[in-house]
């Protein structure tokens, strides 16, 4: 587990330099082409970012490969946690459940009462 997260956040800030200093050669590129400052790098941004998508594809996979796993470890983390407490305090628990089905039931037993109700009015 430990060994994941050094990779992900390696990955994760390759990945994100690499597509900023894609913009930032591109906005050059421009700048040397005497394009004003402000309009290169939107242009540098609008290009640079889906350019960075292609170009570095196998970076962003990996990153997306690293948070997917990390979002499934911290789901199994908290379903363990759950347990634990549901374990803990099963007693708790019982009752808000049961008072939720009963409350379930009276409110769609009222609402067809009054909707039948209705109807024969």
């Amino acid at each position: 587990m430990s060994e994941t997260q050094p990779r992900l956040a390696r990955d994760l800030t390759l990945y994100l330099l690499a597509r900023f200093g894609l913009i930032v050669v591109v906005a050059a590129v421009l700048i040397l082409v005497k394009v004003p400052l402000l309009v290169a790098v939107a242009i540098g941004i609008v290009v640079g970012l889906p350019v960075g998508l292609l170009a570095f594809r196998g970076l962003n996979a990996r990153v997306t490969a690293g948070l997917a796993k990390r979002n499934e470890r911290r789901a199994r983390q908290r379903a363990e946690l759950r347990a634990q407490l549901r374990d803990d305090h099963p007693q708790d628990e019982e009752p808000v459940s049961g008072d939720t089905a009963d409350t379930a039931d009276s409110v769609g037993t009222a609402g067809s009462s009054t909707g039948d109700g209705d109807k024969a009015a």
